[in-house]
C-alpha cells in the first residue's frame, strides 16, 4: 500500500466540487479527491461483479476482444494506490479522471459482455486515463511514458489504446452537459450519509486482495503436490 492516510478519508460533496472545478495545478498539489471516490466506485463494482460470478453458473461472460485487458498475473496493487501512482507521475488534473470515468462507463455499456475485475482493471484504468488526458489536456506524455507508469511495455500500451478506441467505436467526445452529469453523480455518491466514507470499501478491497493471494499460493502448492 502506497498511501494509508487516504484510506480513512471522509469527503463531502462541497469538497469534491471545489476540487473538481478549482483544482490548483502545482507541482506540490495534493492528490485530487476524485481519485479516492473513483477508486471506491470501481472497487464496489468489482465486488459486485465477483458476487455475480460466484452466483452465476456461467460466471462472467467474456468477449474475445476485451480480453486484451486481462493480465496473466494480477498486479499486487490496490486501485487507490495505482491511481495515486498515475497521478504522482503524470500530474493529470481532476477533469481527466472524470472523463476517464465517463469512458469506463461508456465502454461497459458498448461492450455488455465485459465486466471489470481484478485481472483487467489496472490496464483499463491506465488506458482510459491516457486517452482522457489526450482529450482534455493540451500537453501530454508519450505512450511509452504512460507504459512505464502503468507497468507495461510500450507495445502493450499501444495495443491497448488501439483496441480501446475500436471497442469504443471512437466515441470519445464528452460535452459539457455529460461532464456535469458525471460530476453530479460523483457528488451524489459522496453525499450518502452526509459524507462518503472511503475507508470501508477500500478495506473490503484489501480483504479480497489478501484472499486472492492466499488462493494463488494454495493453487501453486496444489500444482506441485499433484
Amino acid at each position: 500500500m502506497e498511501s494509508s492516510s487516504s484510506s480513512a478519508l471522509t469527503i463531502s460533496p462541497r469538497k469534491l466540487r471545489t476540487d473538481l472545478y478549482s483544482y490548483s495545478y502545482q507541482e506540490d498539489s495534493n492528490t485530487p479527491l476524485v481519485i479516492s471516490v473513483l477508486a471506491s466506485l470501481i472497487e464496489r463494482t468489482m465486488v459486485r461483479n465477483e458476487r455475480i460470478a460466484k452466483n452465476s453458473p456461467r460466471g462472467l461472460s467474456r468477449y474475445l476482444r476485451t480480453g486484451v485487458f486481462d493480465c496473466h498475473e494480477t498486479p499486487d496493487m490496490t486501485i487507490q494506490s495505482y491511481l495515486e501512482r498515475i497521478f504522482r507521475y503524470t500530474r493529470a488534473g481532476p477533469s481527466v479522471y472524470v472523463v476517464a470515468y465517463v469512458y469506463i462507463d461508456r465502454f461497459c455499456q458498448i461492450n455488455p459482455g465485459f465486466r471489470i475485475s481484478a485481472s483487467n482493471v489496472h490496464r483499463l484504468l491506465i488506458t482510459t486515463i491516457m486517452v482522457a488526458s489526450k482529450y482534455v489536456e493540451d500537453m501530454n506524455y508519450r505512450n511509452s511514458y504512460y507504459a512505464r507508469v502503468g507497468g507495461l511495455t510500450t507495445n502493450e500500451m499501444n495495443e491497448l489504446e488501439v483496441e480501446f478506441l475500436f471497442l469504443m467505436g471512437f466515441k470519445l467526445h464528452v460535452n459539457v452537459s455529460v461532464f456535469e452529469s458525471y460530476c453530479s453523480h460523483l457528488e451524489r455518491e459522496v453525499s450518502i450519509g452526509g459524507g462518503y466514507h472511503i475507508e470501508k470499501t477500500l478495506r473490503c478491497a484489501e480483504e479480497i486482495k489478501s484472499q486472492q493471494i492466499v488462493e494463488r499460493r494454495y493453487n501453486r502448492i496444489a500444482r506441485v503436490t499433484l
